[in-house]
């Protein structure tokens, strides 16, 4: 059964934003046999009774220290994208993914000048022309460290500690980048053959916005052709309850800057009688949302697509812990926002505008009686599909004009605009990764969306082809925070999910 089609070869491949409805076969029982209990390292996962065991177990298995030991090398390379001292870091980062792509057989492997910071590319097409061809994605910079005194151990000095990685990109992203990586080696290896032909595309600033990834996609196109992009770097609802992300929220975001006078003014001589931009900041973000908790900019809602029938199941059958979420949160008393919607609702599938920056007057020890001449705040907004970046701007500017009076300078400067990406869940590509996630974790995912953005819509919009999420983050995972760490046991999935995968998009017989 061949689930993805080719380009040239049959029906083309529906596009990432397509709503066409399509069925999927259940996968055919395969030639498999069940891990032994006792052949179990420390730390790995038991199959239940009967339960076949992946292709690559066998492999995960024999080169577990060896795997370690790659990740551990990768993790004590500080490359961190934010900070400029670090851009060698980041380039040794990029030559040692080239390497282990090398290692893997990879072929025609690259590091690639992006005009900032380095990507990696490297490719195994022999599948054939009859093949589908699959793009796997991830990154290897990594967030800045601070506050270092919150770390358990050094950020780059990883350990594995009951059963964590812990170290700066242990899960966003080396350590998901790492088990596509060693699931083609081990294809490769366990059967010397890939059953797609098969590329990857290491990014090196996607902590920073991928300010240059659009134009590098558009630049190598041709070399990126293919039918179906891999992502891994995203997350599960929990060990237990796995899921797969089909859609991320956009993103647009603004500084709105305002000045009512040439200099701040002494406030027992002008106060009571000047604008004081200060508190028209502090009206005019209380005034994005109305009381309740819909966003004020006119058309906000207009094009928000509803739900499917299949995502509002799969929404439903979603488990919430209110208690443990606001723990996650930072011990928050409370949960609030649009009204009528879940907090799974607003944190993925609904809207948002969240108020990132206020600023006016004096901050510093002391008080400084002025009314002060500016003020700002930083507005950032959330998308879903089908609302586009480009029509925010005039709705906030339209917004602003109708509440700053007159006399008062308005400046709106925009800070970059991602759109939003959704892969319908009847598309077959993601059939096939719900049987590859099903086959290890024992049941079929639930489909989410990312609350987040990043790059997987230029990856779909740009190459047109579906995005698949095969992420194995678990929520308290403290992603860009201290002790970032990797369940190993997520890890070793991960890994036999992702050949899994490669074997159902390919359509082959083991």
């Amino acid at each position: 059964m061949v689930v993805v089609a080719p380009r040239g070869a049959g029906e083309e491949v529906q596009d990432a934003t397509s709503t066409t409805e399509a069925t999927t076969a259940a996968a055919p029982p395969t030639r498999l046999h069940t891990m032994a209990a006792a052949s179990l390292p420390p730390g790995w996962f038991r199959y239940r009774s009967g339960m076949p065991q992946p292709v690559l177990a066998d492999y995960a298995h024999a080169e577990r220290s060896r795997i370690v030991e790659t990740l551990f090398d990768w993790l004590r390379i500080p490359s961190i994208s934010a900070e400029p001292e670090r851009r060698g870091d980041v380039a040794a980062s990029a030559e040692f993914c080239a390497g282990l792509l090398e290692q893997a057989g990879m072929q025609r492997v690259a590091v690639l000048d992006t005009g900032g910071l380095p990507a990696v590319y490297g490719e195994h097409c022999q599948a054939g022309p009859t093949a589908p061809t699959v793009v796997v994605y991830g990154h290897h910079d990594v967030q800045p460290v601070d506050p270092l005194d919150l770390w358990t151990h050094p950020p780059f000095e990883p350990v594995v500690v009951d059963g964590e990685c812990r170290a700066r990109g242990a899960i966003d992203d080396k350590g998901q980048t790492l088990y596509q990586i060693e699931a083609a080696r081990g294809l490769l290896r366990e059967t010397g053959r890939l059953p797609v032909n098969l590329k990857f595309l290491i990014e090196g600033e996607e902590e920073v916005g991928s300010p240059h990834f659009e134009a590098l996609l558009h630049r190598e196109a041709d070399r990126l052709a293919c039918d179906v992009v891999v992502v891994s770097d995203t997350g599960m609802i929990s060990p237990e309850v796995p899921s797969t992300t089909v859609g991320m929220r956009g993103l647009v975001a603004f500084d709105v800057a305002l000045r009512s006078a040439r200099t701040d003014l002494h406030s027992g001589m002008w106060g009571g009688t000047v604008p004081n931009p200060a508190r028209l900041a502090a009206r005019l973000v209380a005034s994005l949302h109305d009381p309740s908790g819909r966003v004020t900019l006119p058309g906000f809602y207009d094009r928000v697509r509803p739900l499917s029938p299949v995502e509002k199941a799969s929404l439903a059958a979603q488990p919430f812990d209110e208690a443990g979420f606001r723990a996650s949160a930072g011990g928050v008393a409370y949960l609030e926002g649009e009204e009528g919607y879940t907090p799974l609702e607003r944190i993925g599938v609904r809207p948002t505008a969240e108020v990132v920056g206020l600023h006016s007057g004096y901050s510093g020890p002391g008080i400084k009686t002025i009314v002060p001449a500016t003020a700002g705040f930083k507005l950032a907004f959330r998308l879903v599909p089908d609302q586009r970046p480009e029509e925010v701007e005039p709705a906030l500017r339209r917004w602003l004009a109708e509440r700053v009076p007159d006399g008062v300078e308005v400046v709106v400067t925009p800070e970059g605009a991602v759109a939003p990406a959704l892969t319908p869940v009847d598309h077959p590509a993601v059939g096939a990764l719900s049987r590859a996630i099903e086959k290890v974790w024992g049941r079929p995912p639930l489909y989410t969306r990312e609350g987040g953005s990043g790059p997987e819509e230029a990856l779909g919009r740009v190459l047109a082809a579906p995005v698949l999420f095969l992420g194995v983050g678990l929520p308290d995972d403290r992603i860009h925070a201290p002790n970032e760490r990797m369940v190993m046991d997520q890890f070793w999935k991960g890994l036999l999910a992702a050949g899994e995968l490669l074997i159902e998009l390919g359509g082959r017989s083991r």
